[in-house]
């Protein structure tokens, strides 16, 4: 031991010593590859909107810094060169953090896996947002400048710096472990790390994205087997449609755009009424609050939960059903409207591109498809097509087929954000206090959407009331806009870190009504979720309930509301997943069961549980 000592301390060390003395540009330059990394982290963070120094925990930090590590090296082992390297690894954290900062402007989180899978959706829509320098990005462009000057005047420009090969083969093996632990193993779950979903900075943008990554597959549920889904199909056998009820020769299901009554908020302090009418309907009316499973955005999901009655709850966090897990065949309400002799239609007045919906409205079998180019002369609010050309598609579709059974599903465009655009054919109808509207200047372009809507809304059931033909109309807002979180700060009274569940939830509630022409037992201040809502809409229109709409039924008896952020109870509590009871668990886990079932793992023996062909 003396004697390695001795050879340390006699040779390895005066020869550093004497190379830091004799090159210091190579070790200059060594050291400002090093750096890169921190830049790098810093850069992203500050696009961010994260302080590196006082919002992120040290173990953050060193897992964040760890994959901008990996992303130098391999730029480093794949380029060849030092300067290069550094530069092009630089430039891109940039970039990928830039493209981060927009999506948390627009959508008020931080970008994910899923996002990339939806570009054609954003590119879509991409010109109606501000794109404008904000302070964010000058900081972080002043350090992406000062780091490539940096490198262009401290790191040499060489033909050839190859990199030691015992050295790249110990680093190639390092980072191919560190993936395979993190990605492969239980090591995130043990350590108690997953992906944000309430403030969604938290983890850092590059270590929330990887471990998004990590949670992209949907995992089997523990003691999942066909054997256990076969003895659920005998508890919960198909169900006969209700003889006793109307039912209807139109059912038209409306998911309205962003479509919210802020007045759920007490603070909200507006000018008039932004939805008059939806207050005043009553009669022949179902009419509650419908928890959505996202805010902000991400309509495709609560598309997904009403048409299917699977949960996003069981998805892993800010994936998107549409993109991942539809398959030809896929259980809907379309196919159950199908099998009863409606001929369905799914109607979107905006580019069929989004959310890759031709192909899973195909796969769930609808039998048309219907998108902005089929509306003619619309009449326009903003740049997209109003909910009043969009309700005449409706008259248009259901008047021109008299006494034919008629399924539509309508996803509306009108209200769809920024609302920083003009004002083309939108009244100013609401305005806010200067408090209010200092806490984000375009609220009240969202309110005047809202009362325009409305207007819409009255004329839409104004049409059918005078209809001969039985019709049922489902209408619900499939989540809250994205407006600033001052703004929502203002209508909580504290910061967004200090709700309590139920006041989280406030902020993914929305309104839904079903409305029809003819008799009903009329019920307010109903509250539910989207996963049940399209049960609701079936046992109202006297349909037949599968199997598995049998068993949420009766799962809606015991949790009314089930969404990734919180559930309400039949009781009316407030409650996260780890406070359920025991009766209250046994049934989330069985739901898990034949969601992973119908959603993943639709085996032969197990389709009468969810499809009536």
């Amino acid at each position: 031991m003396s004697g390695l000592r001795s050879l340390l301390y006699r040779d390895t060390f005066p020869r550093l010593a004497a190379d830091l003395r004799e090159q210091p540009g190579k070790w200059l330059s060594r050291l400002v590859f090093l750096l890169g990394p921190w830049a790098s982290f810093w850069m992203v963070e500050i696009l961010n909107e994260n302080d590196v120094f006082s919002d992120l925990y040290a173990w953050q930090v060193l897992m964040n810094l760890i994959w901008y590590y990996i992303w130098f090296v391999v730029c480093r082992l794949a380029l060849g060169r030092r300067r290069r390297a550094a530069a092009l690894a630089a430039a891109v954290c940039f970039l990928v953090g830039l493209v981060n900062h927009y999506v948390l402007r627009f959508r008020g989180r931080i970008l994910f896996p899923a996002d990339l899978t939806a570009w054609r959706t954003a590119a879509n829509v991409a010109d109606a947002f501000d794109f404008s320098i904000d302070l964010e990005m000058q900081q972080a462009l002043i350090l992406l400048v000062a780091y490539l000057a940096m490198v262009f005047f401290c790191v040499p420009q060489k033909k050839r710096d190859k990199m030691p090969k015992p050295l790249g083969a110990g680093l190639i093996l390092f980072i191919l472990g560190y993936n395979f632990a993190f990605f492969c193993t239980g090591a995130l779950p043990a350590l108690g790390i997953y992906t944000q979903q309430w403030v969604t900075q938290a983890n850092g943008f590059l270590l929330n994205f990887t471990v998004a990554m990590r949670y992209s597959s949907v995992d089997k549920p523990e003691d999942y087997s066909h054997d256990k889904v076969l003895e659920l199909m005998e508890e919960y056998p198909a169900v006969e449609g209700d003889g006793s009820v109307t039912q209807p020769v139109n059912i038209i299901a409306i998911m309205n755009e962003s479509f919210a009554d802020m007045t759920i908020f007490e603070n909200l302090a507006v000018s008039d009424d932004p939805t008059p009418f939806l207050h005043s309907l009553e009669e022949n009316t179902v009419k509650g609050w419908m928890y959505s499973p996202v805010t902000g955005g991400g309509t495709a999901s609560v598309e997904f939960e009403y048409l299917t009655g699977f949960a996003t709850i069981f998805q892993p966090p800010h994936t998107v059903a549409y993109q991942l897990y539809t398959e030809e065949g896929m259980p809907s309400l379309a196919a159950l409207a199908g099998s009863q002799g409606y001929e369905s239609t799914a109607f979107h007045p905006y580019q069929s591109s989004g959310w890759n919906r031709p192909i899973v409205y195909s796969n769930m079998r609808f039998d048309h498809q219907m998108y902005q180019e089929d509306v003619e002369d619309p009449y326009l609010i903003r740049r997209y097509i109003s909910d009043q050309s969009d309700y005449e598609k409706l008259y248009e579709i259901t008047d021109g087929k008299q006494g034919d059974k008629t399924f539509i599903f309508n996803v509306t465009m009108q209200n769809h954000s920024s609302y920083a655009q003009g004002w083309n054919n939108l009244e100013k109808t609401v305005t806010l206090p200067d408090v209010q509207k200092a806490a984000d200047t375009t609220a009240e372009q969202y309110l005047s959407l809202i009362r325009a809507s409305d207007d819409a809304l009255r004329d839409l059931i104004e049409h059918y009331s005078q209809s001969e033909e039985p019709t049922m109309v489902v209408f619900f807002g499939d989540h809250q806009p994205p407006l600033k979180n001052a703004f929502y700060e203002q209508l909580y009274g504290k910061k967004l870190s200090e709700r309590t569940t139920e006041e989280v939830m406030q902020q993914y509630a929305t309104p839904f009504f079903i409305w029809t022409n003819y008799d009903i037992e009329e019920r307010q201040d109903v509250v539910i979720s989207p996963n049940f809502l399209g049960v609701l809409t079936a046992q109202m229109a006297g349909l037949p309930l599968t199997g598995y709409m049998n068993f949420l039924s009766q799962l809606y008896e015991v949790l009314p509301v089930i969404t990734p952020v919180g559930l309400i109870s039949a009781q009316g509590e407030f409650l996260t997943d780890e406070e359920l009871d025991e009766e209250q668990q046994e049934w989330l886990i069985t739901y898990e069961t034949l969601n992973y079932c119908g959603m993943v793992d639709l085996f032969d023996e197990a389709r009468p549980m969810y499809c009536l062909d």
